[in-house]
């Protein structure tokens, strides 16, 4: 009888051994044991050798499979089973750190064959297996051993948190499936946190000067689901369809060299109001029904206080939905939501309210350059009150590797719109830190004064997939170009729409967009105003942007309530219990109770939902639910390119769930001051995990700007640019724009403070109507 899997675990130097073994003759509990010996090579093939040895009677060590780190584990009606990473592949890199996608995973069960339980082969049990294997692996997921993907680069570099602290992310999905492992073990060597969204990393030039540009998309796993099933916000504040985008560029130079890098931050998520749409196979368009039952909008308030806890201030929101409609469908919830800003904005002080703009894009549409150029404008505003980040690091080898400076204090008491970032704590410390720098900078000038972002713009549709995204690629074209600037590339910070870097990056956000827009709604995104853009034939366009609305609507009507039934699975929100209602047998989980932890399966509902608290990507907290946080300054299963190898001691069935195909992404665990890490001193910490069977066969009010608020008759792009009587002539909004995006690195990251020292409100009041500045300075009401 084959009593144990071992997991061999090595460093990419193949210095260091460890060895994990798991329990096969336990049918339904997990046991796990981690020798806590470390080996050489030699004495861990000796270990293996006298296993086997001692167990030739019963068939001794039988190699499994080549493993590059544990998914998790999960346990339906019968026996647990593991999830292994058995292929992978480079997708990228920053700053030496790799980032790899899976390509092959398997699903192993755990118990040995005699002992496993009745419900091992039952009908349900199967059936939950094959439901799982419906969430591909192969497809948009993605991880590292030594970045930490599921944060932003301000965050790795502002904050020392290690081990399981980053588990507990909101962008780490497989959080549920290694909380019993993680737990159990007290450290994260043998698993990989998976991150689930967008990854794409390409090479670009500009001036004859080559760059790396770095685009992720962090899809939360809080209120996650499909478009009709997952709509609005919850009890807890978390919306439908929340994802984080990351642009991250850096220089393209030998890894000896000082390397300057940037990123900026932005993010989408459905109108965090209580409303829904009901899947229907008569109505492409379902009927919006708005539920009233937060008249206070508590719902709404714990969303922007997230926003702000992860992000810090302002939050400024970009509403693309429509202003006029026949049928009263998007108008319905348009008006709600001011009704919502205005609201809560009462009760906060003027810096910290929510700075709110509406802008129909679908009526603006008609021309793709207006409406590009427009929300160009609308993002060079948001970039000036939340600045980008900036730093510029020395070489790994140097004594003090990264810059001694931290961007964020971590913080004790509580966040909330009126306190949003312990101000004087965080900031008073930035402003000794960002002194310090300068005077570094000072003594050696190659060194610039980094630069920090305090704030995110959120933008949202109906569905935060196709108008969403061409806003937010016309937010990461001009980011790019202050970028560009500040790492020294471009003398001015704009880049012009018919410059070939405009052409490339739209390709970029254009993938992302189609990626983002399977995952939740079914097909790849309208993409219209980047088609045109392009020049490409209306008829073609037209014929494309039919064939994604079928495609769209046969996936909302015949496929999302399984997809949702998966990843509820997946995500631990539904357990399945012996002697409860299937999954397959409630009614939808739009009706199920939000935010509760315990064992127990909730009568009536769909699933169980547990929803835990997210950690900010600017921020830094210290109030993670982690019960332990135990690292090691060498991991082994999962410093830089872990391989795991198994041995099992039996032959148990194997239920897989494999692609050769990936065209996804992932996450990793690594302090931060290893960020840009000696290679040859820390990527030593790659790990290779071989799995062993002891005897046995393979296992097989408020703050609104109205962006139509300049044209109070047509409304239209021309009228936007054109009508001076508004004091918004396209000549100087230009202009303006200009002045405030040509300053350098030193002028404009010196503090989180007051984000306008690109340009005083004496010039800007020069160019633009008293009221309009009165918003963008202080958070005054301009809303028609």
């Amino acid at each position: 009888m084959w009593q144990n899997f071992y997991m061999i675990g090595r460093d990419k130097n193949r210095t260091l051994w460890r060895v994990l073994k798991i329990d096969r003759l336990e049918p339904s509990e997990l046991i796990v044991l981690e020798d806590s010996t470390t080996y050489s090579e030699s004495e861990c093939y000796d270990l293996l050798r006298r296993i086997h040895e001692g167990n030739k009677s019963t068939g001794g060590l039988k190699f499994v499979t080549i493993c590059y780190g544990i998914v998790g584990f999960i346990k339906f009606l019968g026996p647990h089973y593991m999830l292994l990473i058995t292929k992978r592949r480079k997708i990228g890199a920053i700053c030496g750190h790799t980032v790899y996608s899976i390509t092959k995973s398997e699903m192993i069960p755990i118990p040995n064959s005699t002992v496993q339980s009745n419900m091992t082969n039952s009908k349900n049990e199967n059936r939950y297996k094959k439901l799982l294997c419906t969430v591909d692996l192969t497809r948009d997921f993605f991880f590292s051993y030594s970045y930490h993907v599921m944060h932003s680069l301000q965050k790795n570099l502002s904050c020392n948190e290690t081990g399981q602290v980053h588990y507990e992310s909101m962008f780490v999905w497989n959080e549920f499936l290694t909380r019993g492992i993680r737990n159990n073990l007290k450290n994260t060597l043998w698993t990989v946190a998976l991150v689930y969204g967008f990854f794409k990393q390409v090479k670009l030039s500009v001036s004859g000067k080559e760059f790396k540009l770095a685009l992720i998309a962090r899809r939360s796993r809080h209120y996650a689901g499909t478009r009709y099933l997952k709509r609005g916000v919850n009890e807890k504040g978390r919306v439908a369809n929340d994802v984080e985008t990351e642009q991250i560029m850096f220089e393209d130079v030998p890894e000896e060299q000082p390397v300057q890098i940037s990123s900026v931050v932005q993010n989408r998520g459905s109108i965090p109001l209580f409303w829904s749409q009901e899947t229907s196979r008569l109505n492409i368009k379902p009927d919006i029904i708005l539920s009233r039952k937060d008249q206070n909008f508590e719902a709404t308030k714990l969303h922007f206080e997230n926003l702000v806890k992860r992000y810090g201030s302002p939050i400024i929101v970009l509403n693309l939905i429509k202003s006029r409609e026949k049928k009263p469908r998007e108008t319905i919830l348009r008006s709600e939501f001011a009704n919502a800003i205005r609201f809560i904005n009462k009760s906060l002080p003027e810096e910290n309210r929510l700075k709110f703009l509406h802008w129909d894009l679908h009526k603006h549409s008609r021309k793709a350059t207006n409406v590009l150029a427009l929300l160009g404008r609308v993002a060079s505003y948001a970039l000036n009150l939340t600045g980008i980040f900036y730093c510029q690091v020395m070489p790994s080898s140097s004594s003090k590797g990264l810059l001694n400076w931290s961007c964020v204090e971590e913080h004790d008491g509580d966040y909330s719109l009126e306190n949003p970032s312990s101000e004087n704590g965080n900031v008073n410390k930035l402003d000794s830190e960002i002194a310090k720098a300068e005077c570094d900078a000072n003594q050696n000038q190659s060194i610039k004064v980094p630069m920090f972002q305090s704030g995110v713009l959120r933008t949202n549709c109906i569905d935060c997939l196709d108008r969403t995204n061409v806003a937010q690629y016309a937010y990461g074209l001009v980011a790019l170009g202050h970028q560009l600037h500040a790492l020294g590339y471009m003398e001015s910070s704009s880049i012009d729409l018919d410059n070939p870097l405009a052409e490339d990056l739209m390709r970029i956000y254009e993938t992302m967009g189609d990626t983002l827009a399977l995952q939740y709604g079914g097909s790849a995104a309208h993409n219209k105003i980047f088609s045109e853009r392009r020049g490409q034939w209306k008829a073609a366009t037209q014929s494309q942007e039919f064939f994604r609305t079928l495609q769209r609507y046969y996936s909302n009507a015949y496929m999302d309530a399984e997809k949702q039934d998966a990843i509820n699975v997946f995500l631990g929100h539904f357990q399945p219990q012996q002697g409860k209602p299937a999954l397959w047998e409630l009614d939808s989980d739009q009706h199920c109770n939000v935010g509760k932890r315990g064992p127990d399966v909730v009568e009536n509902a769909r699933s169980l939902i547990k929803r835990s608290l997210s950690d900010g990507n600017l921020r830094c907290e210290n109030e993670s639910p982690v019960a332990a946080n135990v690292g090691y300054s060498k991991p082994l299963s999962g410093k830089e390119g872990g391989v795991s190898n198994g041995l099992s001691d039996s032959n148990p069935e194997i239920s897989t769930c494999e692609s050769d195909m990936s065209y996804s992404r992932y996450t990793p665990s690594m302090p931060c001051r290893k960020l840009f890490k000696d290679v040859e001193e820390y990527r030593c910490v790659e790990s290779n995990h071989i799995c062993y069977d002891e005897h046995g066969d393979a296992c097989s009010s408020s703050n609104f700007f109205d962006m139509d608020w300049p044209s109070t008759s047509g409304n239209s792009c021309e009228d936007l640019c054109d009508r001076s009587s508004a004091g918004l002539s396209s000549e100087n909004l230009g202009n303006d724009v200009k002045v405030e995006t040509t300053t350098s690195a030193s002028d404009s990251g010196s503090s989180l403070k007051g984000r306008s020292q690109t340009g005083s409100s004496d010039d800007l009041a020069s160019g633009f109507p008293v009221r309009f500045v009165q918003w963008v300075m202080s958070g005054e009401m301009l809303f028609h």
